[in-house]
């Protein structure tokens, strides 16, 4: 069986570390924030060249305290990506604020830059971009766009950790900008783990008041917030992964070039990576009209793969009430019913690869 991603021999690749930062953590008696948090949310901020960088509990969280940071809220809307992960769309729902949805670009999956203008009202108070899969969105016409109408950019880097953007790391480019360290991620905890990002020391204020129950000194809360800390333990695991992210990053980038070669020449449409962009490649995906049959020829041969994502969040149960439906984001929707992740991470052995490459052609024909 090959698998989508392989989390245990990334373990075993580097055990030593990984166990000699769990026992030190252990026997340091810190277990939320503390040293470890510290060193690790200078070593991202030095790594993406950003003044703050403020560990939480997870990506989803990141994306919370950053609208609730930039005071979002009821009546408000927010202009996200018609194909992405549904937390785009729910955290600003869970602030009281509308997603407003733009279509995406076909081959990149980024939202289309040329589509934003129109969708912006009275009510718009900001833009979240999604480096979707790995790929960096077309940061630039964003950010001016932002500034001619005075909103705020809030980059959704979950997928892109280490990707760039004309030479800049994504995440580093908006007001405000949120990484998850899930497992699966390029730089991936051992539970849930998120992180945001600001070059603004009143927005890194507000957003550390926030992870800690609106509190600047302990107990007085100023305003409500969460409890959404990053564990030392996660901290001093992210630490020790990290030093390996760039090279892991080179070998996705490898990998996916060497799928690409193999499965263009068959008809396969793979992915694009714009001239402005370094894509990390979060997740490999390639596209087919027979996207369902395929996936179950795989599994035939023992090669996981998964749909992200069936359903594109205008769509999904909590969007309906803002009236969208199936028609309104072609792009999103035709991408939601072609696209399929391969397997893909820097672990995964070129035979096992030639074996995927085999097993598509044989599907192909």
């Amino acid at each position: 069986m090959i698998s989508l991603v392989d989390l245990t021999t990334q373990y075993h690749s580097i055990k030593k570390e990984i166990d000699a930062a769990v026992l030190s953590t252990l026997e340091s008696g810190h277990f939320i924030l503390g040293p470890q948090v510290t060193k690790f949310e200078e070593s991202i901020a030095t790594y993406l060249g950003v003044n703050h960088a403020i560990g939480l509990a997870s990506g989803t969280d990141a994306l919370v305290l950053a609208l609730r940071a930039l005071n979002i809220g009821a009546g408000d809307e927010v202009i996200i990506p018609a194909y992405t992960f549904f937390a785009t769309a729910g955290t600003v729902m869970s602030v009281g604020a509308k997603p407003v949805f733009v279509d995406v670009e076909p081959q990149s999956y980024q939202m289309d830059v040329n589509r934003i203008a129109a969708m912006i009202t009275s009510k718009t108070k900001a833009i979240i971009p999604v480096h979707l899969y790995g790929h960096p969105a077309e940061m630039n016409p964003i950010l001016e766009i932002a500034r001619i109408h005075n909103l705020k950019v809030i980059e959704d880097n979950a997928q892109g950790f280490g990707a760039e953007y004309l030479g800049k790391k994504t995440g580093s480019l908006g007001d405000i900008g949120c990484l998850s360290f899930f497992p699966t991620k390029n730089l991936g905890a051992f539970g849930d783990a998120g992180m945001v990002l600001t070059n603004d020391p009143a927005l890194a204020e507000r957003m550390r008041m926030l992870r800690t129950h609106g509190w600047k000194k302990k107990y007085y809360s100023e305003e409500v917030g969460y409890n959404s800390r990053l564990d030392a333990l996660q901290a001093a695991i992210l630490q020790a992964k990290f030093a390996h992210v760039d090279s892991w990053n080179e070998k996705r980038r490898e990998l996916a070039h060497r799928y690409s070669e193999h499965l263009a020449p068959l008809g396969v449409v793979v992915p694009v990576e714009r001239d402005w962009g370094k894509h990390v490649y979060h997740l490999y995906i390639i596209r087919s009209k027979r996207r369902d049959e395929l996936q179950a020829f795989l599994k035939q041969k023992g090669i996981a793969s998964e749909v992200y994502y069936p359903l594109p969040p205008h769509l999904s149960v909590p969007c309906r009430a803002f009236g969208y439906k199936e028609g309104d984001f072609p792009h999103a929707e035709l991408a939601a019913r072609e696209t399929l992740a391969l397997p893909l991470y820097p672990e995964l052995t070129l035979s096992q690869q030639d074996e995927v490459i085999a097993a598509v052609r044989a599907f192909v024909g």
